[in-house]
């Protein structure tokens, strides 16, 4: 019996919060969030969702590049952590703009509101 892909997609956010940011250990990005994550329906590829507090298009391009750069890092680290999992899907980290959106929206309400 094999593990759904919306259970696989929550283990995998829930172990990533934790593993992503004790391998990404740069001062200029801070902390990561990991806000979603989505396995295909053949269980080889995860989404992965991220947000960081910054919103400085350089500094979340830094963290994109080193995400990608440890990215088989983070997967052998996973893979450790998922055992019911025959194989371990390959990671795509992918920005979260729903944080940075919501704040800009913020901002023009508030400024509207003067």
């Amino acid at each position: 019996m094999g593990i759904s892909q919306q259970r696989l997609g929550s283990t995998i956010q829930r172990e990533l919060a934790h593993i992503v940011n004790n391998v990404i250990k740069n001062g200029r990005v801070g902390n990561i969030s990991i806000t979603e994550a989505k396995v295909t329906k053949d269980l080889s590829f995860c989404y992965v969702y991220y947000t960081i507090l910054s919103e400085d298009q350089e500094i979340i391009e830094l963290t994109n590049t080193l995400l990608e750069n440890n990215n088989k890092e983070i997967r052998m680290k996973l893979a450790e952590k998922i055992r019911n999992v025959r194989k371990i899907p390959e990671l795509i980290f992918k920005y979260d703009e729903a944080l940075a959106y919501g704040n800009r929206i913020e901002t023009l309400l508030k400024e509207i509101k003067k």
